[in-house]
């Protein structure tokens, strides 16, 4: 399956150092084949999932492509102690925008 990678993602994946930014790669690559430590998330973020790597913590959704086709799309990916935070903040910009 096809990973697509937010903005956001793949700034967050440049900014880190080598070595945390090798192993983010890879487990994103596994991320198509849906190999690695995935959770679905509950409560209001019931139908997104996280993918743990290490400390960092990715959120995605599955979702189709405009070709109809299956994707995971990567939305959101920081440290684990913050990305809930960031994916909140997020969600309620894209909110804003819509409704404004």
């Amino acid at each position: 399956m096809k990973v697509e990678v937010s903005d956001q993602v793949a700034e967050f994946i440049r900014r880190q150092p080598p070595e945390p930014r090798r192993f983010l790669r890879l487990a994103l690559r596994a991320l198509g084949d849906e190999r690695g430590d995935i959770k679905a998330l509950e409560g209001p973020l019931n139908g997104f999932y996280r993918l743990r790597i290490r400390g960092y913590r990715v959120v995605f959704v599955h979702a189709v492509s405009r070709q109809g086709r299956s994707v995971i799309r990567c939305i959101v990916a920081e440290r684990r102690d913050i990305v809930y935070e960031v994916f909140e903040q997020l969600i309620s910009e894209r909110i804003r925008k819509r409704g404004g």
